[in-house]
């Protein structure tokens, strides 16, 4: 979420101050949509909705008695907002309002599932919110966000208007039905089906309802094919508080703001511009291995109104009013941004990019990047010797050396011109995922950093040669993935006091994804490893983003700053790049690979607790052709020129 505004920007606004006005519908604009996108399941109504709830709190500002309030205040006419469209939606004719008429790219569920490439259990968790009865779906949206922390319970309460006990045991009720609608999904999506369930839904349209909910699980707990399926549950609050923030494209991206078309500030209609039919601009984000790029529904639904021209239609002056009130400022790029792209996701939030080159660090908005478990671009496993070698030293902590000049670094493995590659890059260190550099020499002033890839590699010998080699350790590779170390966090911190043992300056295991999520795999370890006394002298991060635009500059920076901020500690980023792993194009062009290397490696240097990056990776040969940086040791590709000229 953007950094909300405080009290005092919120009585300036309500005094008339037009730039308190304008950072305090930015600040809060997220969160209004995440409640309304969520409580409507994606329908076409939530872009009306959010700009009604906007209009609405511009007009009512200058009455708020208690500007300490404000969020509180916000969230009720909000939730007061989705309700009387749920009313007018129920009484309309049916040939207008069918609550089942939703434009493919709009809906919330799909969008979550397709941009975040969620998995397991949090993909069962967003299909399950389709099951909900319409109450409970507005509950959840309230909910959702107090599980990540963006809502009180207390500002629950105030929204839905009933004590703190009720509201208790409406969430209860809400939780379990989200619980029993988790397990439909599970039991339908089961391979092999079961035979008797097959039977049970001969009749079902496809239509997630209550009564085919109460059917289904009624079935699932009777049935001793699908009764497994009620187990293993992890609690919602942790699957929904991990999800990812998505964000948007850059404001200047979408056309002319707010008022900057004739016609008393209406903006452009869905047809009448690119925006709103997705052309010129790719679908949302994809950090962190999310799907993006041209075609995924996010933009251009055909739905979208972009503030002003459904408020118009029906409210007379409103869309001008608050195109006036938001005029020449960033609360202005911000509503045309998300109004105008139309874009819904499920992750439970949605980050919003104020402007498209903000000066200094990224805000905590911005998009915080969670990679999915993937095919993956690393080598295997190095090999591990097992030459017998002196018993490792005692552990001590080893005070912070000194850092090569550079950061820059590049992740290597043996390939033509390797030594002459890694001197004309500029390079500071490099590493090969192993113990040693025997394979891969480097010239002179290009520092080697050793790694322990995996369980395999906590030997003796293997531990020894790492010591000898280098002077900084880098822990388990992806432990977090199946293919990579796979380790589970109680397995990592078992082995952990060995690699201590070396003396040498300790970098964290690199997760592959969520190394900002409170509960998962490098929150555990860290969490554990304090527990057990264990020594971290710096966390070693890896990223990749499937969004080719601009944007994947701030969703890089901001993942890296959000783990910053969680754990305290120096940052290396030991892998990073662009490739969607899911999608079409898989990589970038040579000139997007370029100008992501620019945007990235800037904020990086100008990061002073990132120590250390290394771009993914040297060779630019064979199957690394379309992301490496050089195909031999002196021709760098487009994306090497631009990581020659970096730091």
């Amino acid at each position: 979420m953007p950094d909300q505004p405080d009290t005092a920007t919120v009585v300036a606004a309500r005094a008339g101050d037009q730039a308190a006005t304008d950072r305090l519908i930015a600040g809060y604009l997220q969160l209004v949509y995440t409640i309304v996108g969520r409580a409507l399941e994606g329908h076409a109504d939530v872009d009306d909705v959010v700009q009604d709830t906007m209009l609405r709190v511009l007009r009512n500002l200058g009455g708020l008695r208690e500007p300490e309030a404000f969020r509180s205040w916000l969230v009720a006419i909000t939730v007061r907002q989705v309700r009387e469209r749920v009313r007018l939606r129920r009484g309309a004719p049916d040939v207008l309002v069918d609550a089942d008429i939703r434009d493919p790219g709009a809906d919330f569920t799909d969008l979550a599932i397709t941009r975040l490439e969620l998995s397991g259990q949090r993909r069962e968790t967003a299909e399950a919110t389709r099951w909900l009865d319409e109450d409970n779906r507005e509950l959840l949206s309230l909910w959702w966000l107090e599980a990540s922390g963006e809502l009180t319970r207390d500002e629950i309460v105030a929204a839905l208007k009933v004590t703190r006990q009720h509201a208790a045991v409406r969430v209860q009720r809400m939780k379990g039905q989200l619980e029993t609608a988790r397990v439909v999904v599970r039991a339908l999506a089961a391979q092999p089906s079961c035979p008797d369930l097959r039977l049970v839904v001969a009749d079902w349209d496809g239509r997630p309802t209550a009564l085919w909910r109460k059917r289904i699980a009624r079935h699932t707990r009777d049935c001793p094919h699908c009764a497994p399926a009620w187990s293993g549950l992890v609690a919602a609050e942790r699957l929904l508080a991990g999800m990812p923030l998505v964000p948007l494209p850059p404001p200047s991206a979408l056309g002319p703001p707010i008022g900057a078309t004739s016609g008393g500030g209406h903006p452009p209609a869905p047809g009448d511009s690119a925006a709103a039919h997705g052309g010129g601009h790719p679908a949302g984000p994809g950090s962190g291995g999310h799907p993006a790029g041209p075609g995924n529904g996010a933009v251009g639904h055909g739905h979208s109104t972009a503030l002003g021209k459904g408020a118009a239609a029906k409210g007379g002056g409103h869309a001008a009013a608050l195109g006036k009130a938001v005029a020449g400022g960033v609360a202005r790029r911000v509503l045309t941004a998300v109004l105008a792209s139309g874009v819904v996701v499920g992750g439970g939030a949605m980050a919003l990019q104020q402007s498209a080159d903000p000066p200094g660090p990224p805000p905590a908005a911005a998009a915080l990047a969670t990679r999915a478990p993937q095919p993956r671009l690393s080598p295997a496993a190095p090999a591990v010797t097992s030459a017998p070698a002196p018993a490792a030293t005692s552990a001590t902590a080893r005070p912070a050396k000194k850092q090569a000049p550079a950061k820059k670094g590049v992740s290597v493995w043996k390939f033509r011109g390797l030594s002459a590659a890694l001197g004309d890059v500029g390079a500071g260190w490099y590493y090969n995922w192993a113990a040693d550099n025997a394979d891969v020499p480097a010239p002179d002033g290009v520092e080697y950093v050793p790694m322990i890839w995996g369980r395999d590699a906590v030997t003796d010998a293997t531990l020894d040669r790492a010591r000898r080699t280098g002077r900084v350790l880098l822990g388990f590779n992806e432990p977090d993935l199946p293919g990579q170390a796979d380790l589970t966090v109680g397995q990592a911190l078992e082995l952990w006091p060995r690699l201590e043992r070396t003396g040498l300056r300790l970098g964290s295991p690199a997760v592959a994804h969520g190394g900002d999520t409170p509960g998962g795999w490098l929150d555990r370890f860290m969490s554990g490893a304090k527990a057990q006394g264990r020594r971290v002298d710096f966390i070693t991060l890896h990223w990749y983003g499937s969004d080719f635009r601009p944007a994947a500059v701030g969703q890089f920076l901001s993942y890296v700053d959000a783990v910053h901020r969680r754990y305290g500690l120096p940052v290396w980023v030991t892998e990073f790049g662009l490739a969607n792993f899911g999608g079409t194009p898989k990589y970038p062009t040579g000139a997007q690979q370029a100008a992501f290397i620019r945007g990235s490696t800037a904020g990086l240097q100008s990061r002073r607790y990132v120590e250390r990056y290394a771009w993914f990776a040297l060779p630019a040969v064979g199957d690394s052709a379309a992301f490496g940086l050089y195909r031999n040791g002196s021709t760098p590709t487009e994306a090497g020129r631009a990581y020659r000229a970096a730091g």
